[in-house]
């Protein structure tokens, strides 16, 4: 699961053609060229192509935001929610330029530019070579903390934003978030399955949830032992998560391979070609199903309307993190999502509606486990995109290189003179007019205190807390960094 980019921003313009399960003809549903919104000055402006590989300013995605990208500015959701499945006659879709000019006054038209095929090669020949899901949505119209849980939990427990913490909620802060019905890893534990999670830096967001940190030393891998886990004969996971690099501890998460937008696009290629080719190349591929997704759509346009849905039917875990009041009735924005194994038929287009839940569907049908929450328990499988009998042998071995961003990241911006003077402004600038964190920087904020917690004795749990919860925006990246260092040094050390 990669991060905040829609399915018309990155696959509206691939112009794909295939066949849908059944074997008919039929196209992604894409772009014209004619899709647009209204600029700030009332001009039409429509969809473009090349976008760029990296943005100076990430587009807005808190619940807030989307609600204007696909309301309109002002607009809201209709209440009562549609029935699931039908559209909500107030989503137009016609709010993305109003909304980014918050965040970037001198080009909010750029919100608008989506990737043309050849800037993304890996995920357009796997999208051509396998499967290409083209009305997965978001679990919820709102950012990547809530949208992930449901990928793991079939809930957010209530939460319809980035989290935010204070002393009222301990059991949070100290262990995590809580569902009533557990998550996909307890279903496995009670069926005595291994699992794994591979995670690409130190800030893993399923460490997030409760009881996570007593399973990290068994279930908890680096991605850098990835391949050579797979090409154990002897595989012990029945299931494993993949968490890229997200490089949160700079602040602006660069230098990862999450495909954040702040972030190069190209990195995150890499790694889907890495991830791909290690599996593609190992004796477990014949039986493995491998499925590409993006958690929110990280408020970039798509002109797909997301239907309404069904409320998970569990409760609030976390009443301080429910913001918005929200029904959980209503999708999010469309994301691009590929399922990839030998046994899915070459160029297949699906046009069925999917939320993150039908992973977890697929999961416990595969597995025969029983569904969380009714979420997952309606949600849309996968399995009748397994319908070959025997394995391909037509799948590639290697993918194309990712395209050439031009983008160098510099693990050390601060070496030269100039770089070392800003930095030191900065550091002056943030100390007499302290910024709160960031949103989308509260959650990983958090997994460095469980890290922390996690390496602390007890008697500091209190001290480490009543800091935590004092940081404004420059204390959160120093603690984060640090907290990181001393991961990685204690690594080193063992």
């Amino acid at each position: 699961m990669l991060e905040n980019r829609s399915f018309d921003h990155l696959l509206g313009f691939s112009q794909i053609q295939g066949t849908d399960p059944s074997g008919k003809p039929t196209k992604i549903e894409g772009l014209t060229g004619k899709e647009s919104n209204l600029s700030p000055s009332g001009e039409t402006v429509t969809v473009s192509s090349p976008a760029d590989f990296l943005m100076d300013y990430g587009p807005g995605h808190e619940f807030s935001d989307v609600k204007e990208q696909i309301c309109g500015k002002g607009g809201t959701y209709s209440s009562p929610a549609p029935s699931p499945g039908q559209n909500d006659p107030n989503i137009t879709n016609s709010g993305y330029i109003t909304n980014f000019i918050r965040y970037d006054r001198k080009n909010p038209e750029s919100i608008m530019k989506c990737y043309s095929p050849d800037q993304l090669p890996v995920l357009t020949t796997l999208a051509k070579e396998f499967a290409v899901c083209d009305h997965w949505f978001s679990s919820l119209p709102g950012p990547t903390w809530p949208n992930r849980y449901f990928v793991h939990a079939a809930s957010s427990g209530g939460l319809d934003d980035s989290p935010s913490f204070s002393r009222e909620f301990t059991s949070v802060l100290y262990d995590g978030f809580k569902f009533d019905n557990g998550t996909i890893y307890d279903q496995l534990d009670n069926d005595k399955r291994d699992w794994k999670i591979y995670f690409g830096d130190e800030f893993p967001q399923a460490l997030s949830i409760a009881e996570m940190r007593a399973n990290f030393a068994k279930h908890f891998r680096p991605f850098s032992q990835f391949k050579q886990d797979v090409n154990d004969p002897q595989f012990p996971s029945s299931y494993v998560f993949l968490e890229p690099d997200y490089h949160a501890f700079t602040g602006k998460y660069r230098g990862g391979t999450s495909q954040h937008p702040n972030d190069d696009v190209t990195s995150g290629e890499r790694l889907l070609k890495d991830i791909y080719e290690s599996i593609r190349g190992s004796p477990l591929w014949e039986k493995s199903l491998l499925i590409i997704t993006y958690d929110e759509h990280g408020g970039f346009f798509d002109h797909v309307v997301p239907p309404a849905t069904v409320h998970p039917g569990d409760s609030i875990t976390s009443p301080g993190n429910n913001h918005n009041d929200f029904d959980f009735r209503q999708l999010g924005v469309r994301v691009p999502t590929l399922v990839i194994s030998p046994l899915v038929a070459k160029g297949t287009i699906d046009h069925n509606t999917y939320d993150h839940t039908s992973v977890l569907a697929t999961a416990e049908g595969l597995f025969k486990l029983g569904s969380l929450t009714k979420r997952d328990g309606t949600a849309q499988t996968l399995n009748h995109l397994l319908k070959l009998k025997a394995p391909r042998t037509d799948t590639p071995m290697t993918l194309p290189d990712p395209a050439v961003s031009g983008y160098v990241h510099d693990e050390n911006p601060n070496k030269s003179v100039t770089s070392r003077l800003n930095a030191l402004m900065s550091g002056f600038v943030s100390f007499l007019r302290p910024r709160p964190i960031d949103p989308s920087l509260r959650g990983f904020h958090h997994i460095a205190l469980l890290r922390d917690l996690q390496e602390s004795p007890d008697p500091k749990r209190e001290e480490l807390t009543r800091r935590f919860l004092r940081h404004k925006a420059h204390h959160a990246t120093r603690y984060m960094n640090q907290v990181r260092q001393r991961v990685i040094n204690q690594k080193a050390n063992a």
